[in-house]
């Protein structure tokens, strides 16, 4: 059996109303950034650099006390993986989006449409999870910088 480790982020975007970043892969699936630790990386450095390889975002505000790990598995090649993918919580000053190649098309959407989009059951209970903790936590966030827009 082969073990797989990534880290993302449920990314947000707050101006007049909280709104998430969607991504939709080649294979149909809506799903949230995320993708393979490398060597030497820490779990936040990976969740930085893959929002920045997937979506062109290069600066996101990680909010602090939020870590969801959830646990998958999928065959590749005939063998069996076990997915174990860390995700963090992340705002974006910005909704200017460039997707990667492994991408088809991205959508920014509000709580229930997010919730309705992602097509996976544990990308829904992250986003829900994410959602309740910045509802609770919104005195955690800074206010926008006029340079970011």
């Amino acid at each position: 059996m082969l073990r797989e480790v990534s880290a993302g982020a449920t990314i947000f975007h707050f101006e007049s109303q909280m709104e998430y970043l969607l991504l939709h892969y080649a294979a149909g699936h809506w799903d949230l950034p995320k993708g393979a630790i490398e060597p030497g990386e820490s779990e936040l450095d990976t969740v930085r650099r893959e929002v920045w390889e997937e979506t062109g975002i290069r600066e996101i505000e990680i909010i602090p006390g939020f870590r969801k790990v959830i646990y998958y598995w999928y065959r590749k090649s005939g063998q069996l993986v076990r997915k174990t993918v860390i995700f963090y919580l992340a705002r974006s000053y910005t909704k200017n989006v460039t997707l990667s190649h492994e991408h088809i098309g991205y959508v920014w959407l509000p709580y229930e449409g997010s919730l309705k989009r992602l097509t996976f059951k544990t990308a829904k209970e992250t986003l829900r999870e994410a959602h309740e903790y910045l509802l609770k936590n919104m005195h955690l966030l800074r206010q926008p910088r006029l340079h970011d827009y």
